[in-house]
């Protein structure tokens, strides 16, 4: 019903001339086809009278579109082809009515006329109904008409009779939304962005027409600019009153925004309008991005000064050729009888044209060639209009050509509805000078974009193709073509923020993320160019990277192999001073009841030996700090028990250490030392289970493979608890330093305890300032200079007694050294 109502209201101001009001041009043939096309510039009436709408006109002489005149040429053209084409509609003829779509108005009164029928009065009426389906209007599809803003209008009003509708330069975003408007060109929004992204311009500033063109236009230019990182310093829409106050602020504006490079999003006129303030005020150095609507169009490279204002680049549809067409034109012009009238369309009666011609201009019975045909050659954006108008016109014959059964013989003569060519056309696909014509899901055709520069020579104007893009994404430019405005001709820049060095991440300041600061990224993240210029990553835990990275590198694993000189130097070592140790402890079995080996604990001393059997690089992760600690303890429990024994001989009264040997003083203190270090063995095995690991805070660029335990709180508790057996034990070894010289097994003690301590903070000052290979071997190291220290220090003097003064081996001569010790006590 509310479309009913429009209708009716559009009707009551577009029949306002009545009858006389009929198509400009016509040809009659079995199915027509209307086209919609701007003979003439449009301007509004007076006021006219109380509570009458102001009627648009459509001027005649003095405004009359060299533009609109080949598009009409194009259209006669192409129907002419088809007709005599034996091929495509055999048996069946097109016909035509051409309509002056010069303003809104005049489109809105050409929309409803070529949806009208005349009824048994001969009045002609556009019925308003349910259901279209059957219905059918004078043109079964219409071309045109050439604005966005108007091919809106038409698309609404069509679609509710189901009329396909093919325009030939409407390229808004919203006539691609098939469900409301079913078959449109596309528009070159992804090929601009792709423009200014290839040539590094993230700061632009944009204008666009105040129409339905202008604003869809910068609706989808914000939607897909961001994901090419392309920010916008300005944004605004040209007025469509042409109010110069206002223009002049926006091209001070788009002057001063900051931005070296402006994309105008407009119509011709408004471009037009821009592009003539932009010289009045003198505005030089910038470079314009223009869409395919204006980009060669006439009545803006015409503009007085322009070639002044810097470097002009454009989308334009890519260039199509006509042959046959100048021949048509040129045909038609000699056919056609000159006369007083203006050129652009004749009268049918010369009162319609001096009476209602200021309310009408629809009443043109043939069209008039110019007086001049040279003044009117086809321009760039001429023969691209009109080669999307013959390839409309070719598209319905191909929708004809299937709906007809044309295939198969003669086409079939038959009653076609709206809504069966509609479904036809949208299915076309066929090749036409050298180009292929087909729509896509939307409704918008397949071709491609030119992308051109304005080119100067003095003050004759032209143009050069300068790359190409084709849907979806590919774009190619060719930079090395392009003359531009600056000297030397270097790329003009259009930032905010210079970019970022390698390894820097942009931190954004404000509300554009165009503009921001660089910070390095921290060690162990990287900036990926690829993903996220914002934000630096995170390094996988096998991988490192340095300050400022846009990459990471694998870690390094260490572990010392058994093939490294180090391992080898360590490994050999290790056997010497083990098999020294067997060495020693098999002589002192054969010579245990000697004073020497009693002197040195006996049979603890043999305890000793064992314990200091800890340092075996080879052993496992399992049981190397387990047994290391257990060892070690049982070591040091032998030297302290050897030192209470020194101690209790030549320090205490002598009833003391014969009551420690009844107590069985030795064993119980060396079997109770070891066995807390034991006890935290087991507690140990049970909270933590010793295991081989990873571990990757030691360094930054490697992966040392340690084990799980040597971490765990048993384990440093047993770590400790060693250390304080070691003091105490050399506590009290330390007392015996006065003792006889033929007996210095206090002082060796000593000795030994010192080289323990001494390779034990060694190694620890040592792992605290290097991390690398060679830090097991250094641990390995310290394990074999303690187990040298005990065996150098405490029993090489006895081996030597043993082996090189037996004299010195006996019972009288330790006897007598003691009695020496005590009578100089006394």
């Amino acid at each position: 019903m509310r479309m009913g109502l429009f209708v009716l209201f559009a009707l009551s101001l577009s029949f306002t001339c009545g009858q006389v009001c009929s198509s400009a041009l016509n040809l009659e043939g079995d199915y027509s086809i209307a086209g919609l096309f701007p003979l003439h510039r449009s301007s509004r009436a007076g006021q006219g009278q109380v509570g009458r709408p102001q009627v648009e006109v459509c001027l005649r002489a003095p405004s009359r579109s060299a533009h609109g005149y080949h598009l009409v040429q194009a259209m006669r053209f192409a129907v002419s082809e088809v007709n005599r084409a034996t091929d495509l509609l055999p048996n069946v003829t097109l016909g035509y009515e051409i309509y002056d779509a010069c303003g809104p108005l005049a489109n809105l009164y050409a929309t409803l006329r070529l949806l009208s029928e005349a009824d048994r009065a001969g009045r002609v009426a556009v019925p308003v109904a349910a259901n279209y389906t059957f219905y059918r209007p004078r043109s079964l599809a219409a071309i045109g008409p050439d604005s966005s803003q108007e091919a809106l209008t038409t698309a609404i009003l069509l679609g509710a009779f189901l009329v396909p509708e093919v325009s030939y330069e409407a390229t808004s975003p919203t006539l691609s939304q098939r469900r409301d408007f079913p078959f449109f060109p596309a528009d070159g929004v992804e090929a601009l962005v792709l423009l200014l992204s290839s040539l590094g311009w993230t700061w632009v500033g944009l204008v666009g027409s105040d129409n339905d063109y202008g604003r869809q236009g910068l609706r989808m230019l914000q939607e897909v600019a961001p994901r090419h990182g392309i920010c916008f310093a300005y944004q605004g829409f040209l007025p469509a009153s042409g109010a110069d106050t206002e223009l002049v602020g926006i091209v001070r504006d788009v002057s001063s925004c900051g931005a070296n490079v402006a994309v105008v999003f407009a119509n011709k006129n408004s471009a037009r309008a821009f592009m003539e303030e932009a010289v009045r005020q003198n505005v030089t150095g910038k470079v314009w991005v223009g869409t395919e609507d204006w980009s060669l169009s006439t009545e803006v490279w015409s503009v007085g000064g322009v070639s002044g204002v810097g470097t002009v680049l454009g989308v334009s549809v890519e260039q199509a050729h006509l042959p046959g067409m100048q021949d048509f034109e040129a045909v038609s012009a000699t056919s056609e009888t000159e006369d007083s009238q203006p050129a652009g369309c004749s009268r049918t009666d010369a009162a319609v044209s001096r009476n209602e011609g200021e309310m009408c201009s629809q009443a043109c019975s043939r069209l008039r060639r110019p007086k001049s045909l040279t003044d009117w050659e086809m321009s760039p954006h001429d023969i691209q209009g009109a080669f999307s108008v013959y390839s409309a016109v070719y598209a319905v014959a191909h929708g004809l050509h299937r709906l007809l059964g044309c295939h198969t013989g003669p086409c079939r003569k038959q009653t076609v509805y709206p809504w069966q060519l509609l479904r036809e056309v949208r299915e076309v696909d066929f090749n036409l000078s050298h180009r292929r014509v087909r729509f896509d899901e939307n409704g918008d055709t397949a071709a491609g974009y030119d992308l051109v520069q304005w080119v100067w020579e003095g003050q004759e104007w032209g143009y050069r193709v300068i790359g190409s893009f084709e849907q979806p994404d590919r774009l190619d430019l060719d930079q090395e073509k392009i003359r531009w405005h600056t000297q030397d001709n270097q790329v003009p820049t259009s930032v905010c923020s210079r970019d970022c060095g390698a390894g820097e991440q942009k931190v954004p300041q404000g509300t554009h993320r165009c503009c921001f600061h660089c910070v390095a990224c921290l060690p162990g993240t990287f900036l990926n160019r690829s993903d996220d210029l914002y934000t630096c990553q995170k390094c996988r835990r096998e991988e490192w990277s340095p300050s400022g990275s846009e990459s990471c590198f694998p870690r390094e694993t260490v572990f010392l192999p058994f093939s490294d000189p180090v391992s080898l130097a360590l490994l050999t070592a290790a056997c010497l001073l083990l098999s020294l140790l067997a060495f020693t402890a098999a002589l002192f079995v054969r010579h245990l009841g000697t004073p020497v080996v009693r002197s040195a604990g006996g049979p603890f001393s043999l305890v000793m030996l064992g314990a200091s059997d800890r340092g075996h690089p080879q052993l496992g992760c399992l049981l190397r700090m387990p047994l290391y600690n257990v060892n070690l303890s049982l070591c040091l429990s032998c030297m302290l028990t050897r030192s209470i024994q020194i101690a209790l001989i030549f320090k205490a009264a002598g009833g003391l250490y014969d009551t420690w040997r009844r107590v069985k003083g030795p064993a119980l203190l060396i079997v109770t030392l070891t066995g807390l270090q034991g006890l935290m063995v087991v507690i140990s095995f049970a909270t933590n289970h010793p295991t081989p690991r990873r571990d990757y805070s030691l360094s930054a660029t490697s992966i040392f493979l340690l084990c799980s335990s040597e971490e765990s709180i048993p384990v440093v508790a047993g770590g400790v608890y060693n250390g304080f057996l070691g003091v105490f034990c050399f506590g009290l070894s330390y007392l015996g330093k006065d003792l006889p010289s033929s007996y210095s097994e206090a002082k060796c003690l000593t000795f030994s305890l010192m080289v323990y301590f001494t390779s034990s903070i060694s190694y620890v000052i040592a792992s605290s300032v290097y991390v690398g290979r060679y830090l097991s071997a250094m641990y390995v190291a310290s394990l074999l200079v303690t187990l040298g220290g005990v065996s150098t220090g405490y029993f090489s003097p006895k081996v030597f007694l043993i082996l090189f003064r037996p004299e010195l081996n006996t019972n009288q001569h330790f006897q007598m050294s003691i009695q020496r010790r005590l009578c100089g006590k006394i």
